[in-house]
């Protein structure tokens, strides 16, 4: 009986410390998806940080293009005044007066075909950060997806690891339970012969 209790004790001791890994287990587990879900959600901020960059350029950039226009309209007033102005001077300065509108016009002209060429120029580098942008965000994305997957596979190839020490433990444990139930009957055996012995022997 005692040796049947200690058995017992034996079998929930190895119980209870093999439900105190698996339960420590579970615990690294799940501090580790929650670190993954911590890096996922820092990601996020910089995506939408990101997000908030490029929107504040289009600001900028919506801004330079009205201070053009602005500035635009400013050479347009000061064009019609100084043709206002030619038309009332002497006659003998209206030569002179024409080559000055003529060099004025074309002062226009070149900020104009700056102002065009800039805008330009301006929308094809914000569609060229927004395609970076996209193109970085889609690889951090699959770079993500890779490392979760093999985190994962990691994670199974250690939980096959468990179950297989856990069979050997069990094996063991019905190995051992065997050999006491033999040895335990050889007593008993042995017992019996002896008493035999005494009762021939009177």
């Amino acid at each position: 009986t005692n040796v049947l209790t200690e058995l017992r004790k034996w079998k929930l001791s190895l119980i209870e410390h093999h439900k105190l890994q698996m339960r420590q287990e579970k615990e690294k587990h799940t501090a580790h998806v929650r670190q993954l879900n911590n890096e996922m959600e820092n990601l996020r901020d910089l995506l939408h940080t990101f997000e908030i960059s490029v929107s504040r350029k289009d600001e900028v950039i919506t801004n330079l293009s009205q201070a053009l226009e602005r500035q635009k309209e400013r050479t347009e007033l000061m064009r019609t005044f100084t043709l206002w102005r030619i038309q009332h001077v002497k006659a003998k300065q209206e030569q002179h007066a024409n080559r000055i509108a003529d060099k004025q016009f074309q002062t226009a002209l070149m900020k104009k075909v700056w102002a065009a060429w800039r805008s330009l120029t301006e929308e094809k580098w914000k569609d060229k950060v927004a395609k970076a942008c996209q193109l970085r965000a889609e690889n951090v994305c699959v770079q993500l997806t890779n490392d979760y997957e093999a985190k994962i596979a990691e994670l199974t190839a250690t939980l096959e690891q468990t179950k297989a020490e856990i069979l050997r433990l069990h094996s063991e444990r019905e190995q051992y339970e065997d050999t006491m139930k033999k040895a335990f009957m050889r007593g008993v055996c042995a017992l019996n012969l002896e008493a035999m012995t005494m009762f021939h022997g009177k």
